[in-house]
Order: C-alpha cells, then sequence, then structure tokens
C-alpha cells in the first residue's frame, strides 16, 4: 500500500472513530422508531439532516418517493454510490437489521466528504426505501435516479460473516378470492366460499412442492379468512412470494403457482383476483473485483469471514437488480447472533447489541477503504467506468 492511500484510510478511519458515538445512536434510533416501506419519514428526515450537516446536496422526494433521497458530493467523473435500507418489518420491526445498514451507510458518507476532492470521484448516498417487498431500488431506478453510477454498495447484517448473500430472483403476489355470503347452518348452498379456495390453492401447492427443483420455492400467508364463523367467507385473501435462482427460472416456475391458485377458483366458483405487489426482484451478480477490495479492508478490521454459509443464506433483495446494471457487492457484516438469525424477533434485539454497534462502524470503516481502493487504482478506476457502460448505465 502506497504512503498516499494509506494516508487516505487512516484519514477516512478517523471521520468515522470521531463520529462512532453519533452513528450507534442513530443506528438505535432508527431500532427504536420501526416504519414500514414507503412510510419512512422520520428516518429519512434523520438520515437527510446528518448528510447535508456533513456537507452533502440532499435531494429529498427524488422522482416523487417521498421517503427516498440522493445526496451527493465531488463532481469528480468516477461516481460511487451507497445505499442506505431504513425500513422495518410488520410487528417485528428492525430483524433484517436496516438500522445498521443505514448508520454504517451514514458513517461511510462521513468519511468520504472530505476526500472526494483529493480521490477525484463524485460520492451519492441513496436512500432507499421499501425493500422488505415494495422494490424502492427499482423504483427509484426506474425514475433514472441510479443513471451515471459506476458502482454501488451496501452492507446487511447476518448471524456470521459472509461476502455476500446468495441473492435469489422473486415476485411478491396479492391474492384475492371473492365469493358470496349466507348464513353457514341455514343456507350453506346460497355462499360460495372463498376460504376453501384458498385452502384448495394452499393443498395443490403443498402437492406441487414434491415437483420443483431444489432452487424453487413458495412461501406464503393468508391475510383474511373471513369475519364470523357463521357467515360463509365471501372475501379470503393472502400474500405470497415465489422464488428461484434466476428471472428465467422463476418465469418457468409461475405458471405452475398460478395454476394452483386457479384450481381453487374452478372448485369453488369464487373469483380468483391476483395482483403483482410490487417489481420483481432478480438475481444478484456481485462484481468479484470490488468484493476482493472489500473482504481485505473488513479483513484489516478484524472481521472474519465465514463463507461456508454460501448457498444457505438466501434471500431476495431490490439491491440485485441494481447488479444488474451497475457493478455491485453486497456484503452480510456479522454480529455474532447464530443461532438467532434474520426474520425473528430475536434478531430485532441483536441489532442493538454490542455486536451489531461494531457492525456498523466496521461497515462504515470497510465501504469508505473499498471506494478509496477503487478511486485510487487507475486499472480498477478504467474497468468501473468501462463495465458500467457496458451493462448499459
Amino acid at each position: 500500500m502506497t504512503d498516499r492511500l494509506q494516508t487516505l484510510k487512516d484519514r477516512a478511519f478517523k471521520e468515522v472513530k470521531v463520529y462512532s458515538d453519533a452513528l450507534i445512536d442513530i443506528s438505535h434510533e432508527i431500532h427504536a422508531n420501526p416504519e414500514l416501506g414507503f412510510e419512512e419519514h422520520k428516518a429519512c428526515a434523520w438520515l437527510s439532516q446528518e448528510l447535508t450537516a456533513f456537507g452533502y446536496s440532499v435531494a429529498r422526494n427524488p422522482g416523487g418517493l417521498e421517503t427516498a433521497f440522493v445526496a451527493s458530493a465531488g463532481t469528480g467523473p468516477l461516481v460511487m454510490s451507497i445505499c442506505a435500507e431504513y425500513d422495518a418489518l410488520p410487528e417485528i420491526g428492525h430483524a433484517c437489521g436496516h438500522n445498521i445498514i443505514a448508520a454504517a451507510a451514514l458513517g461511510a458518507a462521513k468519511a468520504l466528504q472530505p476526500l472526494v476532492d483529493e480521490l477525484d470521484v463524485t460520492i451519492k448516498i441513496m436512500g432507499t426505501p421499501a425493500e422488505e417487498g415494495g422494490g424502492g431500488k427499482i423504483e427509484m431506478m426506474d425514475r433514472g435516479l441510479f443513471d451515471g453510477i459506476h458502482a454501488s454498495m451496501m452492507v446487511h447484517p447476518a448471524p456470521v460473516e459472509a461476502d455476500r448473500m446468495d441473492c435469489i430472483a422473486g415476485k411478491h403476489l396479492n391474492i384475492q378470492y371473492l365469493g358470496k355470503e349466507a348464513h353457514a347452518a341455514g343456507f350453506p348452498q346460497a355462499g360460495i366460499n372463498s376460504q376453501d379456495a384458498i385452502t384448495i390453492a394452499q393443498v395443490a401447492i403443498g402437492l406441487l412442492r414434491q415437483h420443483l427443483y431444489p432452487y424453487e420455492m413458495v412461501h406464503g400467508i393468508v391475510t383474511k379468512g373471513g369475519d364470523a364463523p357463521n357467515v360463509i367467507p365471501s372475501d379470503t385473501r393472502g400474500r405470497w412470494i415465489i422464488r428461484a435462482n434466476t428471472l428465467a427460472q422463476l418465469d418457468e416456475l409461475e405458471p405452475k403457482i398460478r395454476a394452483c391458485f386457479e384450481a381453487g377458483a374452478v372448485a369453488t366458483g369464487a373469483r380468483l383476483e391476483i395482483e403483482q405487489a410490487s417489481k420483481t426482484y432478480s438475481e444478484f451478480i456481485t462484481d468479484e473485483r470490488l468484493v476482493t477490495l472489500y473482504v481485505k479492508n473488513a479483513q484489516d478490521l478484524g472481521r472474519v469471514f465465514n463463507n461456508e454459509t454460501r448457498g444457505r443464506l438466501k434471500a431476495s433483495t431490490d439491491m440485485a437488480n441494481v447488479s444488474l446494471t451497475i457493478p455491485s457487492i453486497h456484503p452480510m457484516l456479522g454480529i455474532d447472533s447464530y443461532p438467532i438469525v434474520n426474520h425473528q424477533p430475536e434478531f430485532t434485539a441483536a441489532c442493538v447489541t454490542a455486536p451489531a454497534d461494531r457492525a456498523v462502524i466496521d461497515g462504515a470503516i470497510a465501504m469508505s477503504h473499498t471506494i478509496i481502493d477503487a478511486a485510487c487504482d487507475p486499472e480498477i478506476r478504467t474497468y468501473l467506468m468501462e463495465r458500467s457502460a457496458t451493462l448499459g448505465r
């Protein structure tokens, strides 16, 4: 490592360390005030205020998305972005640790702002709402907010450290069966039972699982099953996610699942309505050059990677869609919680522990150091700018 590179990294490190108590406070504040997708008004405002104080130019409500923001610093030709997520899950709050993601992005922003001219870069901090099923990043991409960016990254908390999450394609579907009410004892023959329809669909999906490929998944919940036991249910609803390794494989799976829902309608006479809840999430293409830089920087901070989890830690994220057009990474920050895992209430509690707080600081430093490495390496600078052009950005 050259003296110049070491000096730049030391300066970034000190910026984060000086600001570390505030970063942890922000992580805990977001955690204590969970907000669902597209409703993250508090988190969006807090992060925007801090970024403005750092000297970033912050665009609120970009593309008409009220709880998104784009914060920019620098005017260099290489444009690097860091994504901040901050939405929570229903009922169980920040059980995926988006408070850590947001705070780490903020810390990296603090580290990089004084260096943008020396690095000859533009830094964009992307406030991305509704990752948990709303596809906020996809909406931002479709509105042109990621245009001109050459590389993008974020970190995500997990039980153990890993250089990536195996992100698979996913589609969210809202299901509704409409039947006809009737007295359940007196005149059942006059009713059309929409709850029976969804039961038949669930049985059909259960039987179909025997014939699915190992990389195909389907899971869902019934969100409404009727209003009273003595009234034939006329309005039954559910939410399902179908997943496969790739978009192409997802296209092959979807008709099979839709046929199961159609079976419920055919058997009962209920009317079926299927609505796609958000835009489809894609598979993730990890940029190997960037992730190699990130791993080295994280290891220098004492992070220990457990890539044996590859293939077992599967999920879907709208960051994957970004990766199809922009060189991107999505490493996992271990918070020492195993066997407690994401989307459990116990993981919510784990996201404000000492290991989680350390993950905020380490994630901020590792991302800032990775961007410094990329900006200072002529070969990687050229690669990122040419690669983005090849991918269509």
